[in-house]
């Protein structure tokens, strides 16, 4: 395990690398001819050339791909316009001409892939990723992991019988303020976390929405069945196909999309695989646009051992689509004081005082002002090639070259997040308090699995 002030520097070089030039992107296929075992290039196809992909992991992929010795040789997308976008776009970018696929049978039956970068529709990311594992393909998988149990533990156990590399797209995890962090409470100078407050709030009317383009597309020009997989087989409708982060169950909305990256960083610093419970409590009421996914949500979790109700701790979060005010925010508190990974500070704001515990024959964590690398996480629907996005990706690409599965967010961590944030949906979607049974891998609300 590398030590924070290594990965700090990898950080940095991760960083650097995307000034030169201004994007990092003004690289040409002819300048590979000259790099020293171009013949051991690592060719990595394209499962989904989504705004995602386009916007932040391309540009993060070309910071590094030079240097690592990795190339785009080919692209699968379901939508001809994309596939003929997709092309075009990186064509003009790099220099590559890359192979179109229509599907990903067609992907794999190339046989000349070694890795896949997976940014479909977040109900698709598992099954696309057991695709993937089945073709024993390395794969770096956007978030959300699944939206269901079923699908998050039909790709884990893909996952684990082929060995492949896996990265899951929480890029928090390859920041170097989240590892100083997570060391800091890991190393007990914390103390106890009594409780985490979290919010990611917007005011954006237009997020998730594409009114143009569900106009302008037609049924012939992608393969709906396909699209569905194995979600019930409904007529077509374009808002589900190209607005489907507001429409369950294709997409959970605000737990798969925003709030798996801060939930994440729970199960990460304190060790904990999943909440005790959840209950949640929201609904529309904003944007009443014929969405069936929440635009204002709350969840309240408890975290703590499972063998010992007498400890633990209490995780608030909540979203908005109607007013930004707060922002993001990550916010850690123990007796001793703050963790604020807004300002990436640790503090003793708000902590007891020796005096004061003195008084009543108590020891009081103390806490000094401890500052964290400075990191700044992008909350915007485009991030564009972002230091931490930049950083994870590299992350995948040198352990795909090491054959090193120990990456920054494994395939376990993915599975972890999808527990909390379909608790959460579940609460929310029946009214009643979650809990995960370990022995079916299933979320039960009022005594009942949920699934759709």
């Amino acid at each position: 395990m590398e030590n924070r002030r290594e990965f700090i520097k990898k950080v940095s070089a991760g960083v650097a690398a995307m000034a030169i030039g201004g994007t990092g992107f003004d690289l040409s296929a002819k300048s590979y001819a000259h790099i020293p075992g171009a013949n051991d290039k690592i060719r990595v196809g394209i499962v989904g050339f989504s705004d995602r992909f386009r916007s932040s992991l391309l540009p993060s992929f070309m910071n590094h791909a030079r240097e690592l010795n990795f190339e785009l040789v080919a692209l699968s997308d379901i939508w001809n316009r994309r596939r003929e976008e997709g092309r075009a776009y990186i064509k003009e970018k790099t220099g590559w001409d890359v192979a179109l696929c229509r599907n990903n049978e067609e992907l794999y039956d190339r046989n000349d892939i070694d890795a896949v970068i997976i940014s479909t529709a977040d109900f698709q990311h598992a099954l696309h990723l057991v695709e993937a594992a089945k073709a024993r393909k390395d794969a770096y998988c956007e978030k959300p992991f699944a939206e269901t149990m079923d699908d998050a533990n039909a790709a884990l156990k893909a996952c684990k019988e082929s060995g492949i590399v896996v990265q899951i797209g929480s890029q928090r995890r390859s920041g170097a303020n989240y590892h100083a962090a997570h060391d800091y409470i890991q190393s007990g100078k914390f103390g106890d976390i009594v409780i985490a407050e979290m919010c990611w709030n917007v005011n954006q009317p237009g997020r998730w929405r594409r009114p143009d383009l569900c106009a302008s597309i037609r049924e012939s020009d992608v393969d709906w069945n396909r699209y569905l997989m194995n979600r019930p087989k409904v007529a077509w409708d374009p808002r589900k196909y190209l607005e489907y982060r507001l429409f369950w169950p294709y997409s959970s909305g605000i737990p798969g999309q925003w709030m798996c990256h801060q939930i994440d960083t729970v199960h990460w610093f304190t060790g904990f695989p999943y909440p005790r419970s959840v209950v949640s409590n929201g609904g529309i009421y904003q944007w009443k646009d014929g969405r069936t996914n929440a635009d204002t949500l709350t969840s309240v979790f408890d975290y703590g051992p499972l063998d010992d109700q007498e400890k633990g701790f209490q995780v608030v979060y909540s979203s908005r689509f109607s007013n930004s005010a707060g922002g993001t925010k990550e916010l850690y508190y123990s007796n001793g004081g703050m963790l604020n990974l807004d300002t990436n500070e640790i503090t003793p704001e708000g902590g007891l005082r020796e005096r004061e515990a003195s008084a009543m024959g108590l020891k009081a964590n103390l806490l000094d002002k401890f500052t964290l690398p400075s990191v700044t996480v992008e909350a915007e629907a485009n991030t564009g090639g972002d230091p931490l996005t930049s950083a994870h990706m590299r992350n995948w690409m040198e352990c795909v070259r090491a054959k090193n599965v120990g990456t920054n967010c494994p395939v376990e961590a993915g599975h972890s997040h999808t527990i909390a944030c379909a608790m959460a949906n579940a609460a929310y979607r029946t009214g009643m308090r979650a809990v995960y049974d370990p022995a079916t891998q299933q979320i039960m609300a009022g005594g009942k699995v949920f699934k759709y």
